[in-house]
C-alpha cells in the first residue's frame, strides 16, 4: 500500500477589508495557526480572494511544497469555486482545499474582540483538522430528473410552476387545499398600486391548470422525500374528493341542496359554506369537493341529496385516499404563511365581539360593502391595529419578528375603506411605518393626503361597549394617552410559516 503523503498545510487569513479585522485580531490568529499540527505556513492579507491574494497562495503551493490549503474568510458560498480554481492552477487536487467561515460565522456575529478571536481560532483549528485527512476527488457529471415538485399552489408556486414549465420541465404542483390560488386570492387589491388581485391571479390560476407541462395534485400533502439533489422519489398523500373530476361540471346544483353549512375557510368563517363546495367561484381546479367531516353521509349516513341532484353523476362516496409516488429531480417550497392566533392576545377581545376582526377578515368584508358583522351597518370609524402580535419578545405572546407586510396592507385597506365608504374615517395605530419597497413611501404619503389619521403608539386596550368599540392607547410622539370609540376594530396579526413547512425542512 502506498505511504499516505504528509500534509503540508498553508493558512491563508482574510482581513476583508475590515469585516473580519475590525472584530478578529488576525495577527494572533495567524501565530496560533502558525503552531497547529502540519501546518508550514499562515499568512494574513488585506483580500485573500482579490489577484495579488491569489498569487500568494500558488506561490506558497510552489515554495514550500504546500499539499493542502486553508483560507479563513467569508463563506464558501462566497469564493470556494474562487480558491478551488486557485490551487488547481497551482498543480493541487482542486479537493484540497478547506475553507473556515470567519466572517458570518464569527466577525459579524460578535462585538467583543477576545470572543471574537478565539472563535476565530477554533474555526481555524477545525478546519486544519479536517484538511488533514482531506483526499484527492474527482469531479462526475450524474444524470439528473427533469421532473420539479413544488409545494404549495400559492402566487409563489403558481409563478414558479409557470416558468419552469414555460422552459420545458414537468412540473407536478401539490396544494392541500381544494384550490390553488393561496392568499392572494383571498384579497381585494394589491399595494401599492391597488391592482385587482383576482385580475391577476385568475389568469395565471387557468394558465397552470392548462399548461401541459403543469400537473396540479390538490388536496395533497408530502409525505415523504428520500435520495439527493437530481433525484428524488417523494410520497404524496392525496385525500378524496368524493367527486369525479372528470364527469364534474362545476353546475353548483349539489350545493344548492346540501342542507349543511358550516364556517368558510376562503371567507375566514365570517360566511358559510355548505358541506359539498367549492372554496371561491374562481377556484382551480374547479371540482367541487366534499367535506367529510361535515358530510350527512359520512356523520349518520343519511342524505346523498348532492349524489340525487348530480346530473352528471360526479358524486362517488367510495373515493379512497391515495398514495402518489413521484420521481423529481428539485423539490421548490413555495409553502406560505398562517396568522398567529389572535385569541392569544387578550387586550384585544378578539372573539369577544364580532366587530373586532383581523385584517384578513377585512379583506373579505370589502366586496360586501364593509359592514359591521354585529348588526349589518357600514362601518366608518375604523381603527386599525398594527403589530398586534408582531415585534413582541414574550413567545406566548405572538412573535417577534415583524411580518414585514402589515404596513403597507393597513394603508391599502384604510384607502379602499375610504373608497367603498366616501365619509369613512380611518385610524392607523402603529409601531414604525416600515415601507421599504418600491413605490411604498410614496403610497404611504398618499394616504395622509387622504386624511388616514396615524398614532404612534401601541393600543393597550379594546373594550366593547354598547354602540361600537372603545379603543385605548398611547401616543408617543404626544406623549398623552388617546381613546376612541370605533365602529370596528382590524387587527394586523403577525404571520408565521404555514403549518407543516418546520416539518417538511
Amino acid at each position: 500500500m502506498a505511504k499516505k503523503e504528509e500534509p503540508k498545510i498553508g493558512v491563508y487569513i482574510c482581513h476583508c477589508g475590515g469585516n473580519i479585522s475590525d472584530t478578529v485580531d488576525v495577527e494572533k490568529v495567524r501565530e496560533a495557526a502558525s503552531n497547529l499540527e502540519g501546518v508550514k505556513v499562515a499568512k494574513t492579507y488585506e483580500y485573500v480572494c482579490s489577484d495579488p491574494g491569489q498569487e500568494m497562495i500558488k506561490e506558497g503551493i510552489k515554495e514550500h511544497g504546500l499539499n493542502r490549503i486553508v483560507v479563513a474568510s467569508c463563506s464558501p458560498r462566497m469564493h470556494l469555486d474562487t480558491f478551488r480554481r486557485t490551487v488547481e492552477s497551482a498543480g493541487l487536487n482542486k479537493y484540497f482545499l478547506d475553507m473556515a467561515n470567519i466572517r458570518e460565522q464569527c466577525s459579524w456575529v460578535h462585538d467583543d474582540k477576545e470572543a471574537g478571536t478565539a472563535k476565530a481560532i477554533d474555526l481555524i483549528r477545525g478546519a486544519v483538522a479536517r484538511a488533514r485527512h482531506l483526499e484527492s476527488l474527482e469531479s462526475k457529471s450524474m444524470p439528473v430528473n427533469q421532473n420539479v415538485l413544488v409545494i404549495g399552489g400559492g402566487i409563489a408556486g403558481i409563478i414558479a410552476s409557470l416558468e419552469l414549465a414555460d422552459k420545458g420541465y414537468q412540473v407536478y404542483m401539490v396544494e392541500r387545499s381544494p384550490s390553488i390560488g393561496g392568499h392572494m386570492a383571498q384579497l381585494s387589491k394589491t399595494f401599492p398600486t391597488l391592482d385587482c388581485s383576482q385580475c391577476i391571479m385568475t389568469p395565471k390560476m387557468v394558465s397552470a391548470s392548462q399548461h401541459p407541462n403543469i400537473k396540479i395534485i390538490s388536496m395533497a400533502e408530502l409525505t415523504s422525500a428520500e435520495g439527493t439533489p437530481g433525484n428524488y422519489r417523494v410520497l404524496i398523500k392525496k385525500r378524496p374528493r368524493f367527486v369525479d373530476d372528470d364527469k364534474c361540471t362545476a353546475c353548483g346544483e349539489c350545493e344548492k341542496v346540501c342542507p349543511i353549512k358550516v364556517p368558510s375557510e376562503f371567507d375566514v368563517e365570517l360566511l358559510p359554506r355548505k358541506a359539498i363546495y367549492r372554496p371561491f367561484q374562481q377556484a382551480v381546479p374547479k371540482t367541487y369537493a366534499i367535506d367529510k367531516e361535515h358530510c350527512l353521509h359520512f356523520t349518520k349516513g343519511v342524505c346523498r341529496l348532492c349524489e340525487k341532484f348530480c346530473k352528471g353523476n360526479a358524486i362517488d362516496f367510495d373515493q379512497k385516499e391515495e398514495t402518489v409516488e413521484l420521481e423529481v429531480g428539485a423539490i421548490v417550497a413555495c409553502t406560505g404563511f398562517q396568522q398567529i392566533d389572535p385569541k392569544i392576545l387578550e387586550e384585544f377581545s378578539y372573539g369577544i365581539h364580532p366587530d373586532i376582526i383581523t385584517n384578513l377578515q377585512f379583506e373579505r368584508l370589502l366586496p360586501q360593502g364593509l359592514r359591521r358583522p354585529s348588526n349589518g351597518k357600514v362601518a366608518k370609524k375604523v381603527a386599525f391595529i398594527l403589530c398586534a402580535g408582531s415585534r413582541n419578545m414574550n413567545e406566548d405572546r405572538g412573535v417577534d419578528h415583524c411580518c414585514k407586510i402589515g404596513c403597507m396592507a393597513s394603508i391599502k385597506q384604510s384607502m379602499l375603506l375610504q373608497k367603498v365608504v366616501p365619509d369613512a374615517d380611518p385610524w392607523i395605530f402603529y409601531t414604525d411605518i416600515r415601507a421599504d419597497g418600491k413605490g411604498y413611501e410614496e403610497f404611504y404619503a398618499t394616504s395622509q393626503d387622504h386624511n388616514v389619521h396615524y398614532v404612534r403608539g401601541r393600543v393597550g386596550e379594546v373594550i366593547p361597549i354598547d354602540d361600537g368599540i372603545l379603543v385605548r392607547a398611547e401616543d408617543t410622539l404626544l406623549e398623552a394617552q388617546v381613546e376612541g370609540k370605533f365602529d370596528l376594530v382590524v387587527l394586523v396579526l403577525g404571520i408565521i410559516p404555514n403549518s407543516g413547512t418546520q416539518e417538511l425542512a
